[in-house]
């Protein structure tokens, strides 16, 4: 089989440069393209000599569609709107979408959704395969503790990062929620401030840290009467998403168009 051909959406960011790294080392994919928004500052340099490699001959342009044409999937993580722009085209081409980008509403979710009836998409909140044996892990525990262990998610980004909580830690929080068989929406508590009452059996709470430049850190603790379970993952390096991302492409390359997760690709079961 033929290299897959891969193009890079948000090429002049973090997670951009740490995926044209990945391509450069990975056998069996190549760089068919790189786009970054209009008007960014580095629309028309080279991809390669931008993330460090050296000149490899790949434009970064702001238009996505030419280039799907010649492109077996895109790999993008950029901001909502975007995603949303990229998954019309990628679903007219019927063509793989790894999504990375977090923070979508629950009408972009739908959008995204519908989109997946022609596309190959697979979308996660994190691509690592540490994060999503944690997601799996966090469901058993929450499973089998009951109301009596209280539920908290803390995640730290750097100072960067443009949605809170992280799309990992709300990846983490509908994995508690599965397990207690609850409804996150309903039962999740998004900071607190001031007199805020006791906490209510059953709720998941979150809190999110930002600053400097710390890649990302989840830990969920189940706190219950004179004991607390913690689970925790730290990442180091960018390479493991933008690895995990790679493997998700490759393997959606050959599966019907549908929605699919992190966990499918790892064949770990239900996931999100």
């Amino acid at each position: 089989m033929p290299d897959m051909r891969l193009v890079i959406a948000g090429a002049g960011g973090r997670m951009g440069r740490a995926l044209i790294h990945a391509i450069a080392a990975s056998k069996g994919v190549t760089l068919a393209g790189a786009v970054e928004a209009r008007g960014s500052a580095v629309v028309g340099r080279d991809a390669g000599e931008l993330a460090g490699l050296g000149t490899n001959g790949v434009k970064i342009v702001s238009e996505l569609a030419p280039l799907i044409k010649e492109a077996d999937g895109l790999i993008e993580f950029t901001v909502p709107a975007a995603t949303l722009a990229f998954a019309e085209l990628t679903a007219a081409a019927g063509i793989v979408h790894v999504i990375g980008t977090t923070g979508h509403s629950p009408e972009e979710e739908a959008i995204i959704a519908e989109a997946a009836r022609r596309a190959k998409i697979v979308k996660s909140g994190n691509m690592s395969l540490g994060v999503n044996l944690l997601a799996g892990l966090v469901e058993r525990a929450a499973k089998t503790l009951g109301e009596d262990y209280d539920i908290e998610i803390v995640e730290m980004h750097h100072n960067k990062k443009i949605d809170a909580p992280s799309g990992t830690a709300l990846m983490l929080g509908r994995a508690a929620a599965a397990g207690r068989g609850v409804d996150l929406a309903r039962r999740s508590v998004r900071g607190r401030d001031g007199p805020s009452g006791p906490r209510r059996a059953g709720d998941i709470g979150f809190a999110a840290l930002r600053g400097g430049t710390v890649v990302g850190d989840h830990t969920v603790i189940f706190a219950g009467p004179s004991e607390r379970i913690e689970f925790t993952h730290r990442a180091e390096d960018r390479m493991i998403f933008a690895r995990g991302a790679l493997r998700a492409a490759m393997w959606a390359r050959d599966k019907r168009p549908g929605l699919y997760s992190m966990a499918d690709v790892l064949g770990l079961g239900s996931g999100s």
